[in-house]
């Protein structure tokens, strides 16, 4: 019975995930960018990072997402409680945009656990940030972002990035530093 009610779920979502192409809502992507999980994750590092000054591409950004994808930071409001910000990839670019812009900004990936099970694969990246590409240290800090992927057998797709930041108390495990895959 279980396994009968896990099936008509399944068929469901199957059914809501082919009646929405999500080809059809997202700009179109560079096949370089999508062509392998390590390649989107490389474009979205890319993408977001540059001096001051510099505008990003941001249509390139959307194009790495498919349509519904939240992008989460963990939220700590000075004497407030821990939460989520929820944001889609167009609340990102124009709120979040303009400050990557107007500051500097370059996050890189320092390390990467991976699991996939068909078509679904999730991410745990380390990365730091920076103001500026050639800074000794990360001025802005380090965290991990929990990446979530769907590879729909033409090309890979963010579906969503939750993350949080390291802090004192908080260091990122060292299973996530330095390797990749």
């Amino acid at each position: 019975m279980v396994q009968r009610i896990h099936g008509l779920v399944a068929a469901l979502v199957c059914s809501l995930l082919l009646s929405t192409p999500a080809q059809a809502q997202a700009p179109a992507a560079n096949p370089a960018d999508v062509a392998s999980a390590d390649a989107i994750i490389t474009a979205l590092y890319d993408v977001i990072s540059g001096p001051a000054g510099k505008a990003r591409d941001w249509d390139r950004f959307r194009s790495l997402f498919v349509p519904g994808a939240r992008l989460m930071p963990v939220a700590r409001p000075q004497g407030g409680s821990t939460g989520v910000r929820m944001l889609t990839p167009e609340e990102y670019a124009t709120n979040i945009g303009p400050r990557l812009e107007e500051m500097g900004f370059f996050e890189t990936e320092i390390g990467r656990v991976s699991e996939t099970f068909g078509a679904v694969t999730h991410m745990m990246s380390a990365y730091e940030s920076r103001r500026t590409a050639s800074e000794p240290t990360p001025s802005l800090g380090r965290g991990i972002n929990s990446i979530q992927l769907l590879n729909d057998g033409t090309r890979w797709w963010v579906v969503s990035i939750f993350w949080d930041s390291e802090r004192p108390g908080q260091p990122i495990p060292e299973k996530y530093l330095g390797a990749k895959g």
